[in-house]
C-alpha cells in the first residue's frame, strides 16, 4: 500500500486525502491543532473544514510531524504559500531522503517571488524530479462530494508525474501529467488575483460582459509571464490554466472571488478579512505577482489593478476607470 503523507488539515488538504485513500494509499493528514486530528481519528469527519463529508478508514490524523512524514512516499504540502518556507524548514529533517514532494499550494512568495516547488527546491535541497505540484479546477467542496473533476500534475520527470497520476487517480478525480511545472503553479497562482478582480467586478454590480473580459485578459496576462519565464502556452489553455481560472472566476465557492466580491460591494479590507475564514491567497499573492511580472518586464494591468484596491486602498469605482481608460492596442500583445 503506498504510503502518503499530507501536511496541512484545511479543506483542501482534506478533500486531497481522501482522494488518496480513494485512489488505494495509507494517508496519515498533519495538522497543528489536536482536536481537529480527534476528530478526523474518532468521527472521520473534519468539522471545522468539510463539515459532513465522512473520511475514508484509511486516513488518520496526526499533530505529530514526524509520524506523518513516517515512509511516506509522496508528502503533500497543503499549507497557505506565504507559510511554507518556516514550515518546511522545521520539518525537512523528519522527511524521507527519497519522498517525492508535491505542493497543492497556489502562491508566490512574498519578498522571493519565489514559486512554490522553487521555495520546496531551496529549503530541502530535493531536485527537481523529487517536486511536483498539482494544479486543475479542483474545489475542495466538490471533490469532497466525490463530483467528477480531472486537475494536471506536473513534475520535471515524466515517470514521477505518472507515480504520483496513480497513486490518486479515482472514479470521480482524473488527472492528468504534465512536464511543465512553471506554467502549472503561474497559472494555479495568477488565477487567485484575477478571482478577486472579478469578484470586485460582481461585487460592484457588473455584467457578464465585464467579468467574461476580465477572465480573458486575465489568461492572457498569465499568459504573457509565464512565456516570459519558460512556460509552454498550451499549458495555460488546459486545465492548470483556463480551467482552473473558470472555476475560480464563477464559483461561489472560491474564496477569492468571494473576497473579491465583499471588496466591490464596498467592504473595507480589515472587514472582508474578518469575514473570511480561510485563506485566500490572492489577497498576499497579488503583490508578489505583481513584483514577479516587474522582474521579468511583464506588463499585467488586472493584477495592478488588483493590488492598487487591496493594498492600496484604492476605491473600485477610480480603478476601473483607470483599467478602462488605458491606450488601445492589439488584442495579442
Amino acid at each position: 500500500m503506498t504510503r502518503a503523507a499530507v501536511y496541512g488539515t484545511g479543506s483542501w488538504g482534506t478533500a486531497f486525502a481522501m482522494v488518496l485513500a480513494d485512489a488505494g494509499c495509507e494517508v496519515t493528514l498533519w495538522g497543528r491543532r489536536a482536536e481537529l486530528a480527534e476528530a478526523v481519528n474518532t468521527t472521520r469527519t473534519n468539522p471545522d473544514y468539510l463539515p459532513g463529508v465522512t473520511l475514508p478508514e484509511t486516513v488518520r490524523a496526526t499533530t505529530d510531524p514526524a509520524e506523518a512524514a513516517a515512509d511516506a512516499e509522496f508528502t503533500v504540502l497543503a499549507v497557505p504559500s506565504q507559510t511554507l518556507r518556516g514550515n518546511l524548514t522545521a520539518w525537512t529533517p523528519l522527511l524521507p531522503a527519497d519522498t517525492v514532494l508535491v505542493s497543492l499550494m497556489k502562491g508566490v512568495e512574498l519578498g522571493t517571488a519565489k514559486r512554490m516547488s522553487e521555495v520546496i527546491e531551496e529549503v530541502t535541497g530535493a531536485g527537481p524530479d523529487r517536486i511536483a505540484v498539482l494544479s486543475g479546477p479542483n474545489l475542495a467542496r466538490e471533490i469532497a462530494e466525490r463530483q467528477p473533476a480531472a486537475s494536471v500534475v506536473a513534475c520535471r520527470d515524466e515517470d514521477v508525474a505518472r507515480r504520483l497520476q496513480a497513486a490518486c487517480h479515482t472514479p470521480y478525480f482524473r488527472p492528468y501529467t504534465n512536464t511543465d511545472v512553471v506554467g502549472c503553479e503561474l497559472g494555479g497562482a495568477v488565477k487567485n488575483v484575477i478571482a478577486l478582480a472579478v469578484g470586485i467586478a460582481d461585487g460592484m454590480g457588473l455584467g457578464d460582459n465585464a467579468k467574461a473580459s476580465l477572465i480573458t485578459r486575465g489568461l492572457a496576462e498569465t499568459t504573457r509571464l509565464g512565456l516570459a519565464m519558460g512556460a509552454d502556452a498550451h499549458t495555460f489553455a488546459g486545465l492548470a490554466g483556463m480551467g482552473d481560472l473558470v472555476a475560480t472566476c464563477s464559483s461561489p465557492l472560491s474564496r477569492n472571488n468571494t473576497f473579491g466580491h465583499n471588496l466591490g460591494k464596498g467592504m473595507t479590507l480589515e472587514e472582508t478579512i474578518a469575514a473570511t475564514r480561510q485563506t485566500a491567497e490572492g489577497v498576499k499573492s497579488c503583490e508578489s505577482v505583481l513584483d514577479l511580472a516587474r522582474r521579468h518586464g511583464v506588463e499585467m494591468p488586472i493584477t495592478e489593478t488588483v493590488v492598487g484596491i487591496v493594498h492600496e486602498g484604492k476605491p473600485p469605482l477610480v480603478a476601473l476607470k483607470e483599467l478602462m481608460s488605458r491606450s488601445a492596442k492589439a488584442e495579442r500583445r
